[in-house]
């Protein structure tokens, strides 16, 4: 790779870290450009995950804080249901051709960068749906259990704005506070990454040079991102991310 593709791996490896942190789907702004520098779709695919995971890591140590006060039962049990899941989708990806995965990813981008678009009304809709939900504890419970297992396997498969998901269903069974089910999503995220690490790293078409650039990147901006989540107003990121992955979208359609 010259300077100046490894130059924008690294700028969209930082941007995706901070991205994930702040809104989600900053796995959207460094698939593009794996894909603009020449690789093809499912490997484009399987580095963006690996090299997302010092992200994810940075997030988790970023919100320490709030983690503190996460109970530990529920962290375990969505953390195992979740990697539980995340196996399921790098299996299926894995077994996936190579012309299949790109009949399929435009249509995943672009459902990714709807799902991004439509976060903030998510929010609302969860907030405002059915009874409270401390009014049914273990119903809840086990919708959120199969929820994240779901999440998981589309984790798995394909992470573009898996955080988003995450963290509407999250904010739809519990009666936490939006920070607090943010710090939650980081660890779940975390979980999702670390299987799609182990199992790519194996058995993926990972480009390891590229995750050499793009990983410390990521690092890096998933702990600034973690930090400024608190003080940044999301939504000049949310569309900048929408709009890009929109038009990632129409091109691999066309192309």
């Amino acid at each position: 790779m010259d300077t100046a593709a490894l130059t924008s791996v690294a700028v969209a490896g930082l941007l995706s870290g901070t991205v994930n942190s702040i809104a989600g789907g900053g796995s959207l702004l460094l698939f593009p450009a794996l894909l603009g520098i020449g690789l093809p779709t499912q490997a484009a695919n399987v580095t963006n995950s690996v090299a997302n995971w010092p992200g994810f890591a940075g997030q988790v140590y970023g919100f320490a804080e709030d983690l503190k006060r996460q109970p530990r039962r529920r962290l375990v049990l969505l953390s195992v249901i979740t990697a539980l899941g995340s196996t399921a989708g790098t299996a299926l990806l894995l077994n996936t051709s190579s012309a299949s995965f790109d009949q399929v990813v435009p249509a995943l981008v672009l459902f990714a960068s709807l799902l991004l678009a439509g976060q903030k009304q998510m929010k609302k809709l969860t907030r405002g749906a059915g009874p409270p939900p401390s009014d049914h504890p273990r119903q809840n419970m086990v919708m959120l259990c199969l929820a994240m297992a779901v999440a998981g396997i589309y984790g798995g498969y394909f992470a573009g704005a898996l955080g988003v998901i995450m963290l509407a269903t999250l904010a739809m069974a519990t009666a936490d506070a939006l920070r607090s089910l943010n710090a939650l999503k980081a660890v779940l995220s975390l979980v999702n990454s670390t299987v799609t690490l182990l199992v790519f790293a194996m058995f993926g078409p990972v480009h390891w040079p590229v995750v050499a650039v793009a990983a410390p990147a990521t690092l890096l901006g998933g702990y600034l991102g973690a930090r400024l989540a608190r003080r940044m107003r999301e939504e000049m990121l949310r569309w900048l991310v929408v709009t890009t992955g929109v038009t990632v979208s129409a091109v691999l359609f066309v192309t």
